[in-house]
């Protein structure tokens, strides 16, 4: 798949998945929860033990599904590496690492890094990032967004940390391409409740199209 294709898809779903678990049984019950509700992009983190498995085995299973693929917690280029190779469709880190986007424009992967100040924004801007990740977004807010996007119109926001069912419209209103979210969504599988994890998917998904619509 080639990479705009990759954004594209992103972009239009507005929802990525972050999947962070004890196991990779966990982590992939996860994933076939949230493509279950609609979810077409999800996040490993490299905090899931063996996530170079988990996403290669997704890979596998699901690239015929219109199921992305992509790695999170990505704090270096070797990481990103590993991720690449074991199919992941696109990269995310919790800052930004140059030799992480120089690694992810060689190999046209997306790269998604973390930034909580304008200052970052542009930094990970002009070091090629596609998407920049707000965060952690629970601090930061829907107004950080609406304030960056100020002088920078041109910025691909998504944050992470901190998007509910009750603030997803809010985020996508201040202008973020997409959002980011993790244990709002994924909370069931604590307790096994898996089909709650594709109802929530589809209520975030539900909330997004509505603050699109708007």
């Amino acid at each position: 798949m080639h990479k705009w294709e990759t954004l594209s898809k992103i972009t239009k779903a507005g929802l990525v998945a972050v999947v962070r678990a004890t196991s990779g049984e966990m982590a992939d019950s996860i994933a076939r929860a949230c493509m279950e509700g609609g979810v077409g992009a999800i996040e490993i983190t490299f905090t899931v033990p063996g996530a170079q498995e988990v996403i290669a085995g997704l890979s596998r299973r699901y690239s015929n599904q219109s199921l992305l693929i992509g790695a999170g917690t990505v704090l270096d280029e070797q990481t990103a590496r590993i991720a690449i190779m074991a199919g992941a469709q696109f990269i995310v880190s919790p800052s930004l690492n140059a030799r992480t986007a120089q690694l992810c424009r060689r190999y046209q992967i997306p790269y998604m890094p973390g930034a909580g100040t304008a200052t970052e924004v542009v930094n990970a801007l002009e070091e090629g990032a596609d998407i920049v990740k707000v965060f952690p977004g629970e601090t930061l807010g829907p107004a950080f967004v609406k304030a960056v996007l100020g002088p920078l119109p041109h910025a691909p926001l998504m944050p992470t940390g901190g998007v509910t069912i009750e603030n997803a419209g809010e985020w996508i209103r201040a202008g973020c391409v997409a959002v980011g979210v993790g244990g709002n969504l994924t909370a069931g599988a604590k307790t096994g409740d898996y089909a709650s994890i594709s109802t929530t998917a589809r209520q975030f998904l539900a909330k997004i199209n509505e603050a699109r619509s708007k």
